[in-house]
């Protein structure tokens, strides 16, 4: 098998014309973000935003040229409207709730899901997992309630949705890169029963991804609608922290099921918890309930209680916001230690207390879920405030 190097991809690329320039997209400096990895391509192309809904054919273009390389493995192209076509600079960011689609009109206003392709059309619900910061264990948990939800005999996937931090290839267990069964879409990498797709399968772990937000965004589609995911009753998504870009990006391309918010007890990070609590209710999501992470710390040697980071400040949140209290989870070594092992605590202690809370958790979300299905199944997937 021939080595893929960044000339070989660059001499093929020099065969793709941008027909309104007349000039190749290499020789047009379209070409950004290029990097390879073991048979595995992913690089943007930088359009005019005046031009975006009309690039997608030369998208393609691009990504079978490349696919279609001695070598290649996978190919991933985005759309990105970042410079204008006579290279005058950078384009102001699009105003607020209106993220870049590849295939839709850039910087135009946005009402719900942007026209393209239907995402994730065999995923019957789709949960988000999220929180205001980062540092409150929002990835373990989203890998424990997805496990739990598997052990009670639903069909899940795994979204790693964080592009900059993705953390689900180590928490899974999974290594090596995605195949493609049919040459069009990547297969869904899988443990524990449990689809995953995430960033991290495509580039090194600790290589840094320096992506401006469409390109971000226009990744994240590309795993929804480029994975072949199968039929799944839920579709757990770890979001990145924070309410950015991808947060959007998810609540305007797909119909989300709702939302579960992680925070820690104390006052700061709870905070944090009602701006990602309130953003969802702006985009019309409903927040299933407040899960609290590390509520206490139960001394291993002594069996002594602390509560290191407060307690029950969730709790009192969640009745404060008229929403469910979903659960706590304890700070605990073996949480800890099983998640950077890859063998997380649902399945390598399912009889533990803390795996029974994270099932428990599980089991609260999915009676949410099924109340959502039940109240939308005569209008169809549409996004409706709770």
């Amino acid at each position: 098998m021939a080595e893929v190097t960044i000339e070989r991809i660059e001499e093929v690329l020099k065969n793709v014309i941008d027909s309104e320039s007349g000039k190749d997209i290499i020789s047009g400096g379209m070409v950004s973000g290029l990097q390879t990895r073991d048979g595995h391509v992913a690089f943007a192309i930088e359009v005019d935003p005046a031009r975006g809904a009309q690039m997608e054919p030369l998208r393609k273009e691009a990504e079978k040229a490349v696919f279609d390389m001695d070598g290649v493995l996978t190919a991933t192209v985005v759309l990105t409207a970042e410079k204008k076509s006579n290279g005058g600079g950078d384009q102001p960011p699009p105003p607020q709730g209106t993220p870049t689609q590849p295939g839709a009109p850039v910087g135009g206003h946005s009402h719900g899901p942007a026209a393209g392709p239907e995402l994730l059309p065999n995923v019957k619900s789709i949960v988000a997992v999220a929180s205001g910061k980062g540092g409150v264990g929002k990835s373990t948990t989203a890998v424990n309630i997805a496990l739990g939800l598997a052990a009670n005999g639903k069909k899940v996937g795994l979204l790693d949705a964080d592009i900059y931090g993705p953390s689900m290839p180590r928490m899974m267990g999974i290594s090596g890169q995605p195949t493609s069964s049919d040459g069009k879409t990547l297969d869904a990498m899988e443990n524990y029963g449990v689809k995953v797709m995430s960033m991290g399968f495509l580039v090194e772990e600790d290589t840094p991804m320096i992506w401006r937000g469409p390109m971000v965004q226009s990744a994240l589609e590309q795993m929804m609608r480029d994975v072949s995911w199968g039929e799944l009753d839920v579709m757990v998504v770890d979001m990145p922290p924070g309410t950015g870009d991808v947060q959007l990006t998810m609540a305007q391309r797909v119909p989300l099921t709702g939302a579960v918010i992680v925070s820690t007890p104390q006052d700061i990070a709870l905070l944090d918890a009602r701006k990602g609590l309130n953003m969802f209710r702006k985009v019309d999501v409903p927040v299933f309930g407040v899960i609290e992470n590390m509520s206490y710390f139960l001394c291993p040697h002594c069996n002594e209680r602390s509560d290191i980071f407060s307690h029950g400040g969730a709790r009192e949140e969640a009745g404060k916001l008229g929403i469910d209290f979903l659960g706590e989870v304890p700070l605990h070594m073996d949480i800890r230690t099983t998640s950077d092992s890859g063998h997380p605590i649902v399945v390598s202690d399912p009889e533990s207390d803390h795996a029974k809370a994270y099932c428990d958790i599980a089991e609260k979300v999915w009676e949410h879920v099924e109340t959502r299905l039940g109240s939308s199944a005569a209008a169809g997937p549409k996004i409706v405030m709770q």
